[in-house]
């Protein structure tokens, strides 16, 4: 028997603290297993110890939530029976280590957490962020992570519709791979975690268990060193087409009623699955690992319980079903074993070998699991940057053609292509846009879909960065026509131990809070990631914000793109000219610097309603918000979408140059039709909307205040060109 030395605590990522609480809880030293199962339990990765004081401060209920956080996956209700089910998860470490694989089996875990719950996968979405563009390793981590999202997605038969990827230096020892899944269940026929029924067989389905991922949840809990890339063998390795198999055989049976309760094995495998389901269900599980399916020779309790080789579930079933089960699984070619029983011990008792290999307190395991109140300090907000304060650039339109070449607004379609997003026939409005939207199939509802974050903005002042983050996703989705309805969140940031990084946290939660509340979008489902570091260097701190919205009649629906010549062009909202943080002055100046925009989430909630009410009303041919780059940008964006030009002409006092590139908030640029002008702003003087009008669509040129022309077709060379040539660099294969 290994002897557990403080050397040994401290490789399983254990403080002094937290193993004399082991102690504690025991009475006695754990075997190497039951270390090993405290170590992944009370990892950050597994028991948010750090940010569990934080998150509960976020509204999670509304009337439309079924269910909230601490769930596989969030749930919601969307009319006819209907449940929408979604939720987003991290896959940073890994994929930075193993791109193909870390992002493969990033999106496979997604989509078993919303397929455990009952629902059928019906889109992907993720948010990636790479380092600066001419770093060494981005051409290559751009080109692995995308061939793993696609690989994956792609077998799997579920379309990826969408997402967002930024480049900044903040990510170049340390990528952010966010993964996210919507699927579809009838509201009476969602599936939970928690075990029940004292002698229930408890059962394991799927792949066999080897040796691949163990210590992966450890792994995810720490910062990288020069050596990081020697933690491969803690990469798990994914298998699309067993996960295919495995979602028709759960599918199927949970058409019976043969399940009691149902946990997907991801981070920490068989050992957060098992645990979870006990505490949940408050009794205790005893497992004969003899039974456990594996591939390989030799394994030991702690290898099969620290495993996360992928593809594999665990199920309480009723009695008497395990033989139904069992035809339905063998009959899709996966593994089934009955592996154990529930009790009503409350511990959780492992054998091997006849012979007990660990015998350990449920409850206390999970609820005694550490929750740390780490200090914290405020960032300190910049100075405001005034339009007036920022130089006129000499040519606007070299201006404007540098933002839409720029690493942050040059097109995604070398990635989006590279993904299916048509299959399964409903995606109705695709990559690029504002969001996604995707059909319930057979009804007249759609599901508007999108993860936004905009990080410069949380690191220069968090607080106004995460309020940003959820109020661009409510408006993304509202300019699509949707009803924004609930938010799943990753949370994304370095060492929590430091008090800087813990107060970058604090504030986003802060800022996330108020604009929830404000708009009326509960979080119901999320990840946090900390530790993204990289020798002592942090990420920019990244709250990573994934929307659903309801259309009722996807008819309805607006894109961005410009449609017909005469339609007039609307602004909705006020130009503030502010510059700090903009693209403009990244781009074109050379500076980081000042308070992000600020954002008014009255405005937002008043702007966002009278969007979607004129939508609603058919009175919108096209809809687009305003962010990064700011109106100039919005307007070049929808002149590309469309391939027609548009003469534009600003009222403003502001330098023309802040009016064009200010990231204001709360506004939109919207088209309507000539004859619908007076009708739309009768409605905006009733609610006391800020509408002007400034232009209209026509000709093959994108024409603004006499001050810049530049054709639609150079707009769209410009923006089309960046990303291809990044990844036809030499490296980047």
């Amino acid at each position: 028997m290994t002897e557990i030395t403080k050397e040994i605590v401290a490789e399983h990522g254990l403080t002094e603290g937290e193993y004399d609480e082991v102690l504690k809880i025991l009475g006695r030293t754990p075997n190497l297993t039951e270390l090993g199962i405290f170590s992944v339990m009370w990892s950050e990765h597994c028991s948010y110890k750090s940010s569990k004081k934080w998150l509960k401060t976020l509204p999670t209920e509304a009337p439309w939530v079924i269910c909230g956080p601490g769930e596989n996956a969030g749930v919601i209700d969307i009319g006819d029976g209907q449940a929408a089910i979604f939720k987003m998860e991290s896959h940073n470490h890994p994929s930075f280590i193993e791109p193909y694989q870390g992002a493969a089996t990033g999106v496979g875990g997604i989509m078993r957490d919303v397929f455990t719950m009952g629902a059928r996968p019906i889109a992907n979405m993720n948010a990636l962020r790479f380092g600066r563009p001419d770093h060494p390793k981005t051409g290559h981590l751009v080109s692995g992570v995308v061939a793993g999202i696609a690989g994956y997605g792609n077998c799997m038969g579920v379309p990826t519709v969408g997402g967002e990827t930024n480049f900044h230096s903040s990510y170049d020892g340390n990528i952010l791979v966010n993964a996210m899944t919507v699927g579809l269940a009838e509201t009476d026929n969602i599936f939970y975690s928690a075990a029940a029924g004292v002698g229930n067989p408890v059962v394991y389905v799927g792949s066999k268990t080897g040796r691949d991922g163990i210590h992966g949840a450890t792994m995810a809990s720490a910062e990288f060193d020069d050596d990081s890339e020697e933690k491969r063998p803690t990469v798990q390795v994914g298998d699309p087409f067993t996960e295919k198999l495995l979602l028709e055989a759960c599918l199927e049976l949970m058409a019976t009623d043969a399940i009691v309760a149902i946990q997907d094995m991801g981070a920490a495998g068989l050992t957060s699955s098992s645990f979870e389901m006990a505490d949940k269900g408050g009794v205790g599980i005893e497992l004969n690992l003899d039974h456990v399916p594996m591939r390989e020779e030799g394994m030991t309790p702690y290898e099969i319980m620290l495993s996360e080789s992928q593809e594999r579930m665990l199920m309480v079933l009723k009695p008497g079903r395990e033989e139904e089960a069992r035809r339905i699984f063998e009959k899709w070619e996966l593994d089934f074993s009955v592996i154990g029983k529930v009790t009503d011990t409350g511990r959780m008792i492992l054998t091997m070998n006849g012979e007990v290999a660990a015998d350990l307190p449920v409850a206390p395991l999970a609820d005694a699991a550490p929750e740390y109140d780490r200090p914290w300090t405020k960032t300190e907000p910049p100075a405001v940057i005034r339009g007036e304060d920022v130089a006129a650039p000499n040519d606007l339109g070299e201006v404007l053609l540098t933002l839409m070449g720029s690493s942050e607004i040059a097109s995604r379609r070398w990635i989006w292509e590279q993904y299916d997003h048509m299959v399964m026939g409903d995606t109705i409005q695709r990559p690029g846009g504002d969001a996604a939207v995707v059909r319930v199939h057979g009804t007249q509802k759609a599901l508007a879909i999108t993860t936004d974050c905009t990080p410069r903005y949380c690191y220069a002042d968090p607080e106004t960065g995460g309020a940003q983050a959820v109020a661009e996703a409510w408006r993304n989705i509202t300019a699509t026509g949707g009803q924004p309805l609930a938010i799943t969140d990753c949370m994304n940031f370095g060492n929590p131990q430091r008090p800087e990084i813990m107060g970058q946290f604090v504030g986003c939660i802060d800022g996330m809070r108020a604009a929830c509340t404000a708009l009326d979008f509960p979080v119901i489902s999320g990840n946090v990631s900390l530790y993204n570091e990289t020798n002592g260097t942090g990420i920019y701190p990244t709250p990573a914000i994934g929307g659903v919205g309801l259309l009722t009649d996807y008819a309805k629906m607006t894109t961005l793109a410009f449609k017909e010549a005469e339609d007039v062009v609307v602004l909705i909202g006020d130009l503030t000219g502010e510059m700090g943080q903009s693209l403009y002055l990244a781009e074109i100046e050379g500076r980081e610097e000042g308070a992000p925009p600020a954002v008014d989430l009255e405005k937002e909630r008043k702007h966002g309603d009278y969007v979607r009410e004129m939508i609603e009303k058919g009175l919108v041919t096209a809809a687009h918000d305003i962010s990064d780059g700011g109106l100039g940008v919005a307007l070049a964006e929808m002149a590309i979408a469309g391939n027609i030009g548009a003469e534009i002409t600003l009222e403003t006092p502001l330098p023309l140059h802040a009016a064009l590139f200010a990231e204001d908030q709360a506004c939109y640029v919207l088209t309507v039709k000539p004859d619908d002008v007076e009708m739309l702003r009768g409605f905006a003087l009733a609610e006391d909307i800020p509408l002007h009008i400034i232009g209209t669509i026509g000709h093959t040129d994108l024409k603004i205040d006499g001050a810049l022309t530049i054709s639609v077709s150079r707009l769209k060379e410009v923006h089309a060109k960046w990303l291809p040539a990044l990844m036809s660099r030499p490296g980047s294969e």
